[in-house]
């Protein structure tokens, strides 16, 4: 988001886990310039102004709102942000929900070590959310809701697929234990069989939902 925004414009980034704000630290550096920058190790809906007078004009959330206590994470983009702010809650899926005859086999994979369910979180299976976002933006000071959906292609390597997975709810190391070496080399394998030396292609779309408060200046 860098390029389209004033080098001027103050980015917070708010995540509660310190890795992840330690490799956002290290890729942004050299790319901020005289932009500042401030990095928040709490949950979304526990962020507070860092000074007096803060007023955000956009919030942004990517792939992360269903994990969120969505309701009182709106509830705190509504006391940090200016008037005329606007919400985006993005996202485009993941390579399990994306249909290919290599993501498929893939998925096939893991499951034979990890079962039939998807994982997700330290424990259990995935479930869809109970309701839709728009529902929760209509029920927010931000239920001026538009969608946006930008086709975008993504090309991988057989190794960019295997480091993604580590990334991933469904498939981080943890999950297999020991085993995970041999998983690791075994989607390799199987993942360098799809590409044939060519790069593995994924056609997503990225959905954006813009919402505002209603009759408000943007």
């Amino acid at each position: 988001m860098l390029p389209a925004l004033a080098h001027e414009a103050r980015l917070d980034l708010v995540d509660p886990d310190p890795g992840m704000l330690r490799e956002a630290t290290e890729t942004l550096a050299p790319l901020l310039g005289d932009s500042p920058a401030g990095f928040h190790c709490v949950r979304a809906e526990d962020f507070t102004p860092p000074f007096d007078g803060y007023r955000a004009d956009l919030v942004t959330c990517a792939r992360a709102f269903h994990w969120m206590p969505r309701p009182a994470v709106l509830t705190m983009a509504d006391r940090v942000t200016a008037p005329g702010a606007g919400v985006a809650i993005m996202g485009d899926g993941s390579l399990w929900t994306y249909q290919a005859q290599w993501t498929a086999d893939l998925q096939r994979l893991i499951q034979s070590y990890l079962g039939p369910e998807r994982r997700a979180g330290t424990a259990g299976a995935y479930t869809e959310p109970g309701r839709r976002y728009e529902d929760d933006l209509a029920e927010s000071a931000f239920s001026d809701v538009s969608e946006h959906q930008i086709p975008v292609r993504r090309t991988w390597t057989p190794a960019a697929v295997v480091g993604y997975l580590r990334s991933t709810s469904f498939a981080r190391p943890a999950l297999f234990g020991d085993q995970h070496a041999r998983f690791e080399q075994e989607a390799h394998l199987l993942l360098e069989e799809h590409a044939r030396g060519e790069r593995l292609v994924e056609d997503a779309v990225f959905t954006i939902l813009l919402a505002h408060r209603p009759g408000g200046d943007r």
